[in-house]
């Protein structure tokens, strides 16, 4: 019986002692700070600003010239015919219809890429967290954005940043 206790004892003291050990492979690391300093952000912006120049001066024609068409009609209205302000006002209508879809198109085909370049850099930010991670012998690497109190782990924030550039 006593060497069964013993035994218990020394079991419980080497989980305690790998548990205290375990508690030293936890790492946080700043993704979202990463991700604002990488100089890829940057290009990669201006990348998709090129990319989608085309469509948006298009975009901004076209309500210009909507514009001017309601202030015509608005300013103008009273003192035409009836037939020629109907005309007008459907022109302006089917106009409306035409740019409001564009936008959307624009809009939706402007976010998809966006998140597609995101997802990328981000994906580039995991490997180098894994590959820090490995180097360094962590067991578990949280975003520090969603820890609200680790007293006992080491921010590898800078050596991510390092890995990914």
């Amino acid at each position: 019986m006593k060497k069964l206790l013993c035994a218990a004892g020394l079991g419980l003291a080497l989980a305690v002692s790998a548990g205290a050990q375990a508690a030293d492979k936890i790492a946080v690391v700043n993704v979202s700070s990463i991700f604002q300093q990488l100089p890829q952000r940057a290009t990669v912006a201006k990348q998709l600003e090129n990319e989608f120049k085309g469509r948006a001066s298009e975009l901004q024609n076209q309500e210009r010239d909507l514009q001017t068409k309601m202030q015509r009609l608005q300013r103008d209205g009273s003192t035409m015919k009836a037939s020629d302000r109907s005309r007008m006002e459907k022109d302006i209508m089917a106009q409306r219809e035409a740019f409001s879809t564009k936008a959307q198109a624009f809009e939706q085909d402007n976010r998809r890429r966006q998140s597609e370049e995101r997802n990328k850099i981000l994906s580039r930010i995991q490997d180098a967290v894994k590959v820090v991670a490995d180097k360094e012998g962590y067991d578990v690497v949280v975003d520090a954005n969603a820890v609200a109190y680790a007293s006992n782990s080491k921010d590898i924030t800078a050596d991510v940043l390092k890995q990914v550039k």
